[in-house]
């Protein structure tokens, strides 16, 4: 077995010094950080090294990588499974690469400082990714660190830190874009407001309804204290209670607000898609089970993990920099909540 494993590293320094066109012993002595390479050289084998998922060297490899979760975050993993499924994939990654991954979750300010003086006073804490967390106190610290810091599903406004989010404004954008294509010029969006990266879905939807000559008037925006679906059921009945149903289509923030729209309208007598369409942004496996299923836009949910965590690495390996925003894309998911609009108009309020 030992010989095996010993075969299969050298197979894969093979691989990687043919790819940089250098001997196996420049290709070791880059990987374990050792003198006597030239820094272009190093950076090559780093990257090449990276691009093929080689194990990290020993000095990176024996360094642990803290997660520290919000709340919010902790939440989310027991409603939706976004958070399930970010982790997922952070965690394959991990495997992949050798990592060793400590969570520390994140309920108030007194955990906040004891994550960070963890990180700063322990030594085998190579680096930190901090999911979805959006208070300036705890990213103020963690940029004071002096250790590589990676921010997943949210981002640092003064660009100290880096992150991987999704592209949540563009995602929004296709998201209305499509129903406004279908025929629909009175799009509601809901949503439950607070978070940087939910406020960017809300600018995608005014981009797209201002790119196509629309109002985004405020009365087209419904925000809710929750992501819970009952609450979106609540919000669309009271509001078309109060002041009739002004709109054609409704876009959610995310899918837990979609599903509950949906019921909500039906609750009313109203069919969905045929007389109210509607669309969610996140594409939870749940959403695809709905009646009718739920169109959306599918959020790259695992690769944030693992894209976080390969940024990390990297950082670790003096490899990223300066600081960077990676967004990665979104699709839409066609399925059976959404209808074409021949002629819009402003329905009548019910009775």
């Amino acid at each position: 077995m030992a010989a095996e494993q010993k075969k299969g590293r050298r197979t894969r320094l093979d691989d990687i010094a043919a790819r940089c066109g250098v001997s196996i012993s420049t290709v070791s002595r880059a990987l374990a950080g050792e003198k006597g390479v030239r820094p272009e050289i190093r950076k090559l084998v780093l990257e090449t090294a990276s691009a093929v998922s080689y194990a990290l060297p020993a000095s990176v490899a024996g360094k642990k990588v803290m997660l520290v979760a919000s709340g919010a975050a902790m939440i989310d993993y027991v409603r939706n499974q976004f958070t399930l499924y970010v982790l997922e994939g952070l965690n394959a990654r991990a495997a992949a690469l050798g990592i060793e991954m400590a969570m520390r979750p994140v309920a108030d300010k007194t955990d906040e400082a004891r994550v960070i003086a963890e990180m700063r006073d322990d030594a085998s804490f190579g680096g930190m990714l901090i999911l979805t967390v959006d208070e300036e106190d705890m990213l103020a610290a963690a940029a004071g660190l002096g250790k590589p810091v990676v921010l997943v599903n949210t981002d640092d406004p003064y660009m100290r830190l880096s992150s991987v989010t999704p592209c949540n404004r563009s995602a929004a954008f296709i998201a209305a874009e499509r129903l406004i294509k279908a025929g629909h010029e009175r799009i509601l969006f809901m949503l439950r407001p607070g978070r940087r990266t939910i406020e960017r879905r809300l600018e995608g939807w005014r981009d797209a309804l201002l790119h196509h000559g629309l109002q985004a008037d405020a009365e087209l925006v419904l925000e809710v204290d929750d992501w819970l679906p009952e609450l979106g059921a609540e919000a669309v009945t009271r509001l078309v209670r109060d002041k009739g149903l002004s709109f054609t289509a409704i876009l959610t923030a995310g899918d837990s607000l979609a599903n509950g729209a949906v019921h909500g309208l039906q609750a009313m007598g109203y069919a969905v898609p045929q007389d109210v369409s509607v669309m969610g942004i996140d594409d939870l496996p749940q959403s695809a089970f709905l009646n009718p299923p739920l169109s959306t836009v599918h959020i790259p949910m695992r690769e944030l993990g693992a894209t976080a965590l390969d940024l990390l690495r990297d950082m670790m390996l003096g490899l990223a920099a300066p600081r960077r925003r990676v967004e990665l894309a979104c699709h839409l998911v066609e399925r059976g909540s959404v209808a074409t609009v021949s002629h819009p108009q402003e329905l009548a309020p019910q009775s």
